[in-house]
């Protein structure tokens, strides 16, 4: 049966992924995003509806989650995948504000997608279920990354939160926890065969970075029924890198 899944940051390298391997599976998807080129080109993909949105603002939010679950119906899925990753630094050179930008989206606006979501899931009597985009950053410290990885650990420690009180009313809440992912953005960063590249590569064990189409497959599966049983969990993709 397909379902409606609301995917934010859903116009960007990941959020790509997420959205073909959702539609794949049948599901009517919507995509939340910052209004902009990249926006307007994903909205142009056959049976995927964009709807602008800052997800820091939390009144937008709210409106936004409201229409999109009176235009189709309910909402079934959420995957919350928008964050901010550039903004890096160590800790006696990170600006204060860089730190709050980071937290205000990759925390703030995530709880704020949540909270709004689940409202709907709950009020309709509606099982659902709920996939954070984390970062095994989250669990093991890069130097410089840490405001970053900070605020993936926060993600982790949300999402067993909401899946604690959200299992009385059927809404599972999961992660998946990716390593470096190799997106256009990322091979422009850390090209083949650059310095940069073999650094971390040879911090994994499998010796590849995450495959977004690999990332998007876990959170699919997460969200499926074939998952029913599993809520609480932030499952990386990693290819190795936390064993070592």
């Amino acid at each position: 049966m397909a379902r409606t899944v609301l995917i934010t940051g859903g116009a960007g390298g990941l959020g790509a992924a997420l959205t073909a391997a959702f539609s794949a599976r049948g599901d009517r998807v919507v995509i939340a995003d910052l209004p902009g080129p990249r926006l307007d080109t994903a909205a142009a993909e056959p049976a995927v509806e964009a709807v602008a949105l800052d997800i820091t603002d939390a009144a937008a939010v709210r409106a936004a989650v409201e229409l999109i679950a009176s235009d189709n119906g309910g909402l079934d899925v959420l995957v919350n995948n928008a964050g901010l990753l550039h903004l890096h630094g160590s800790v006696v050179d990170l600006p204060v504000a860089d730190i709050e930008a980071i937290f205000r989206v990759n925390v703030i606006g995530t709880f704020a997608v949540t909270q709004a979501v689940a409202r709907q899931m709950i009020a309709a009597g509606t099982p659902g279920a709920i996939v954070n985009v984390s970062s095994i950053g989250g669990r093991q410290p890069t130097p410089g990354m840490g405001a970053y990885e900070s605020s993936k650990a926060a993600i982790d420690q949300l999402t067993r939160w909401a899946a604690i009180e959200f299992a009385a009313h059927g809404i599972r809440v999961n992660a998946v926890a990716p390593g470096p992912i190799d997106t256009p953005m990322m091979r422009i960063d850390m090209p083949e065969g650059s310095a940069a590249r073999e650094q971390w590569l040879a911090r994994i064990p499998l010796r590849r970075l995450a495959d977004p189409a690999r990332v998007a497959a876990a959170a699919v599966f997460l969200a499926s029924d074939e998952a029913d049983g599993i809520t609480g969990v932030s499952l990386p993709v990693d290819g190795g890198q936390l064993l070592v």
